[in-house]
């Protein structure tokens, strides 16, 4: 990973102070990224509307080449993440981690995971196939997509994660290792790095809170 960019700090900031005044019964992760005001009138009356913002509708061709889109994940919390199949850098670690919570929740139909392949090139549905097999990945709980450089790309930034192809870093693609936790409305709930044992052990305890926590 070359490039050092964090868009997630300032949001995991608030986060943290959100999380310092609530009570341990009642624990609740924040809502991550710019939120915006609407006004609307009812009864006469003006109501001022908070809008979260959400992860768009998409499409993208799996490891088994069917096509998939955000209705796949209805009703389920997630975890995305952006990597490439022969990444010579943060990728392996970063999978390997993310296989730990795979893993633990094998089976379990509150969540699913989501892997993006960045390289666009090289990454078809029968080499995906064949990474996820490697990978110790044998059910639909956890897919690896892959799509045009604009679709991917695109995405990427409405999970606030740095992609870029840049021939000067190794392997070709520059990226962030971020595991982004989605919730069932679609919101990011939290942003661990991939690379880092204490934050994919601080996803799994909000994975937890996510699971118990109330409408």
């Amino acid at each position: 990973m070359k490039r050092s960019y964090y868009p997630f700090l300032p949001f995991l900031a608030w986060g943290i102070l959100l999380f310092s005044c609530t009570s341990q019964t009642d624990k609740k992760l924040p809502i991550i990224g710019e939120r915006e005001t609407q006004e609307r009138v009812v009864d006469g009356k003006t109501i001022i509307d908070t809008i979260y913002p959400k992860i768009p509708a998409f499409s993208f061709l799996n490891q088994d080449s069917v096509m998939i889109s955000e209705k796949t994940f209805d009703n389920q919390i997630y975890v995305a993440n952006f990597f490439f199949t022969h990444c010579p850098s943060i990728c392996p670690t970063m999978q390997r981690n993310l296989l730990k919570v795979y893993d633990k929740y094998k089976g379990d139909k509150r969540i699913a995971f989501l892997s993006h392949s960045i390289d666009f090139k090289y990454d078809s549905p029968s080499v995906l196939k064949s990474y996820a097999n490697k990978l110790g990945v044998d059910n639909d709980q956890w897919q690896f997509v892959t799509g045009s450089k604009k679709d991917i790309y695109g995405i990427a930034n409405n999970y606030l994660v740095y992609t870029k192809e840049d021939a000067s870093v190794p392997g070709g693609y520059d990226h962030q290792g971020y595991l982004v936790l989605i919730d069932q409305h679609k919101h990011i709930r939290g942003a661990y790095d991939g690379t880092n044992d204490e934050q994919v052990a601080q996803l799994f305890t909000d994975l937890e809170i996510l699971f118990n926590e109330k409408p």
